[in-house]
């Protein structure tokens, strides 16, 4: 099944490429510069065409890579969307590039265990997070993973667990060094945390419900004294069965402790449910400029 594409605008396209382009080249930094020449791997399908090109020369990373990702560029053309194909594709052609190139340009990052981890974890991190935020994929294990997920159930992130303890722990038979499959695992953490903040942003933003008997003051307040926006929902007790006004505010961490005592200062009674939000998208009217509190009412 094809999912449903939307058009983007010539100025969009050369913006998520150019994205994809830099997020291809961190990547691939990093795999050159901090995880070959020490002898580490990634996950997937990068980490066999890491194997792979250990036992049989570095100079066969790229094409391997294309190689083995091309089956999954049918599977995704199959169940993903056309779309998709075609930017899993420029990013893999794109890292395959700058893995030749900086082979070349670069010399290798020999030092500390520990540095290795964590500055190679970070900047593949941030490759592949950079890639993923805008519409594209490295590894066909995650199109794989997608389509299990569709089918029997399992989460992405357990599939692609369960392929990578595969891949990790051959790397540690084959060469029979389990220090370098452990570090190799270690720095697929760092990465994989570091992918997430890059997908998820730094922002921290917090949703509030509030549930009080006086609602109408509350929410005069908060937006007099915090210039905040917010909504009115309509709610019934499930006790007492009264009708009442829910508040829902999005607002920013630095701003959450000032509501919250604004909130019971007003109603020492009040009930607030808080949450983590990992992203608030909100458009805005035609020529009017965005403003910086969230406005949702």
């Amino acid at each position: 099944m094809v999912g449903h594409t939307v058009a983007k605008t010539p100025k969009q396209k050369v913006i998520t490429y150019l994205w994809m382009a830099i997020g291809a080249f961190l990547a691939a930094l990093s795999i050159r510069t901090f995880l070959v020449p020490n002898y580490l791997i990634d996950g997937g399908i990068i980490g066999v065409a890491l194997i792979f090109g250990r036992l049989f020369g570095d100079n066969l990373i790229s094409p391997l890579l294309i190689v083995l990702n091309a089956p999954f560029l049918y599977l995704a053309y199959k169940f993903i969307r056309k779309t998709f194909v075609i930017q899993f594709l420029i990013a893999v052609l794109l890292f395959a590039l700058f893995l030749s190139f900086i082979e070349i340009l670069l010399p290798p990052f020999i030092g500390d265990p520990l540095e290795v981890i964590f500055f190679g974890g970070v900047i593949l991190g941030m490759g592949v997070g950079l890639i993923i935020r805008h519409g594209g994929c490295l590894d066909g294990t995650e199109i794989m993973a997608i389509i299990i997920n569709r089918k029997k159930g399992f989460t992405v992130g357990q599939v692609v667990l369960f392929i990578n303890i595969f891949v990790f722990a051959a790397y540690g038979l084959i060469f029979k060094d389990w220090h370098i499959a452990l570090r190799s695992l270690m720095t697929y953490v760092v990465a994989f945390k570091t992918m997430d903040m890059v997908i998820v942003g730094l922002d921290e933003v917090k949703s509030v419900m509030i549930i009080s008997s006086l609602p109408e003051k509350i929410k005069k307040v908060i937006m007099e004294e915090l210039k905040l926006g917010l909504t009115v929902m309509h709610g019934k007790g499930g006790y007492s069965g009264d009708d009442r006004q829910i508040l829902y505010v999005i607002v920013e961490r630095l701003d959450l402790s000032d509501l919250k005592e604004i909130v019971l200062r007003e109603d020492p009674s009040a009930f607030m449910a808080i949450q983590n939000l990992h992203e608030a998208v909100y458009g805005r009217a035609p020529g009017k400029k965005k403003k910086k509190a969230w406005k949702l009412g």
